[in-house]
């Protein structure tokens, strides 16, 4: 299983939010790059970045501090919020990311998913489904729609996503653990890679989620910076 320390940007900050509320923020650098180091040192092995800005407003005002985290590193990174538009792709891409994931977007439009597929290669195209109690919540978690998640994943993997990330917005910077059960469901219906995100709280979760067949990643975001999870992380993992 590939681990995804997650750097989460608002304002050019290394933040957290509770929840996906941007009143609930906690911010943790205005370096964000000092994080990407020392998450590379800590045996990630990708980096999962988040635009807060964009996921909330449509506007990005992280790009700089995106590029300062792909040159920082060595290992890839991937970016979300606000890819909504093939310009929105591009420039993350000329900013170092290997890979885009598509969200609010992906739910309005599987021609979209498909034909960002096709222009840029299926293995750089990520999608995200963000889901409340599974229903999928859009445009930074603001806006609930009436799709299932569920379905909305078997729809996007047809149209050609390679790569899907589940995020159960009810655990998700509570250090709750993961929603086990709904990622059981999904790994039991999908046959594209499967990353889990919300939720991870210890080394107990990780081996949990390291223990489901089949489950390709984990993004671990506010117990990396509350310092839950100390050392190496692949040593947590054996």
């Amino acid at each position: 299983m590939l681990l995804l320390p997650a750097i989460d940007l608002m304002d050019g900050q290394a933040v957290r939010l509770k929840r996906g509320a941007a009143t609930e923020k906690t911010v943790y650098s205005d370096r964000p790059s000092e994080f990407a180091k020392k998450w590379e040192s800590q045996g990630g092995d990708w980096l999962h970045l988040v635009d807060l800005d964009a996921a909330f407003g449509g506007v990005s005002k992280n790009l700089s501090a995106v590029r300062a985290i792909c040159k920082a590193v060595t290992i890839p990174c991937e970016l979300g919020g606000g890819m909504r538009d093939e310009t929105s792709i591009q420039a993350a891409f000329d900013a170092g990311v290997s890979r885009v994931i598509l969200g609010t977007r992906a739910s309005e439009s599987l021609e979209f998913v498909q034909e960002m597929c096709c222009k840029f290669g299926k293995d750089r195209i990520a999608v995200g489904i963000d889901a409340r109690d599974g229903i999928v919540a859009v445009k930074g978690w603001t806006h609930a729609t009436s799709q299932l998640a569920v379905d909305l994943a078997l729809a996007v993997e047809k149209a050609g996503a390679s790569t899907i990330i589940y995020t159960d917005i009810a655990t998700d910077g509570m250090l709750k653990g993961p929603n086990f059960q709904e990622l059981s469901q999904l790994l039991s219906l999908l046959s594209c890679h499967l990353i889990a995100s919300g939720g991870i709280s210890s080394a107990e979760d990780l081996c949990q989620l390291n223990a489901m067949p089949g489950l390709y990643g984990a993004i671990i975001g506010k117990a990396l910076y509350e310092g839950l999870l100390p050392g190496n992380l692949h040593e947590i993992l054996g």
